[in-house]
């Protein structure tokens, strides 16, 4: 009996330090929940990022031993090589037509499916079945279809202008880019389309019935309504279309595989290249580094746009 009333009397003298404990934690719960999530999002996204600065400014060449401190030569070597240069610009020309063929195709497309017609539904699956497909599975086809002698597209176009077509799509400037540029286009159309629709649908149709009472012309409509009323999801698609565009790596690969030589190398298959078949990482660690800064400011301007608040 008297062990019980010492355990009794023990448990009351450490309450105490449990009801400093409980009360902090309940101060502080809502800090404590999102806790794990903010360790794990630090060891999985800031680590990699410090290993990888760490990287592009020491010697982290498997060809060379050590890992010594080599200050901003890694950057040099990358702003001093042609084939780096050529494959920037490149990235930017193909990332820019791209999208703009695919918004101008997108565009056109949402606007004829906007309304109500017979087999509206069936003609929106089929046109947004290429989204689903995988980018390496798009180059092998169109590298099929392209590809000389085997390929029909020389063939179609023979008998469409009466004469042999012997263009190799795959190895000749400029058909190697248009090749390229016709593949992503085939599959990232229905984005826009889709993200465009989207739009075009929450347009107050009022807005279109007083134009028309007021003697406007559809062209004058297109301008006047739905171009401001679309023009923040347009600034949407572009966005995350060209933060996809600019990393075109798949279809690179399977359909020319950088070449003929260096001519079709994106940012992305050079830095492939320098990293992982010459294994100079610090120098493709760095040029990353130059990479991701280009496009953040490019992205930046298009959020800064994107953000921008509507003036009444």
């Amino acid at each position: 009996m008297s062990t019980s009333v010492r355990l009794e009397t023990a448990a009351v003298g450490s309450l105490p330090p449990l009801s400093a404990l409980s009360e902090w934690s309940d101060r502080h719960f809502r800090w404590l929940l999102v806790a794990p999530a903010v360790l794990l999002i630090l060891a999985l996204s800031i680590y990699p990022l410090l290993f990888s600065a760490w990287v592009a400014f020491v010697n982290y060449d498997f060809q060379i031993p050590g890992h010594a401190f080599v200050g901003l030569k890694n950057f040099r070597a990358v702003v001093y090589d042609p084939v780096a240069r050529w494959s920037l610009a490149l990235t930017a020309m193909l990332s820019a037509a791209n999208v703009a063929i695919e918004l101008l195709l997108g565009l056109g497309l949402a606007l004829a499916m906007v309304r109500n017609f017979p087999g509206r539904g069936l003609v929106m699956s089929v046109l947004i079945v290429p989204l689903f497909i995988s980018p390496v599975i798009v180059g092998q086809a169109w590298a099929l279809l392209l590809q000389r002698p085997f390929g029909p597209t020389n063939y179609i176009l023979s008998q469409i202008v009466g004469h042999d077509v012997t263009i190799s799509w795959l190895s000749q400037s400029p058909w190697i880019y248009f090749s390229l540029i016709l593949a992503d286009v085939w599959q990232w159309t229905p984005f826009m389309f889709v993200v465009l629709l989207a739009g075009l649908t929450s347009i107050p149709p009022n807005l279109y019935e007083a134009a028309e009472l007021d003697g406007v012309s559809a062209w004058q409509a297109f301008w006047a309504i739905t171009i401001p009323f679309l023009r923040p999801m347009i600034l949407l698609a572009v966005t995350f279309r060209l933060l996809d565009a600019i990393k075109l790596f798949d279809t690179i690969f399977i359909m020319t595989s950088g070449g003929p030589g260096t001519k079709t190398y994106t940012a992305s298959y050079y830095l492939y290249t320098i990293g992982f078949t010459q294994f100079h990482l610090s120098q493709a660690t760095a040029g990353s580094w130059i990479f991701l800064i280009v496009t953040a400011v490019v992205v930046g301007l298009l959020v800064r746009q994107l953000l921008r608040p509507e003036v009444a």
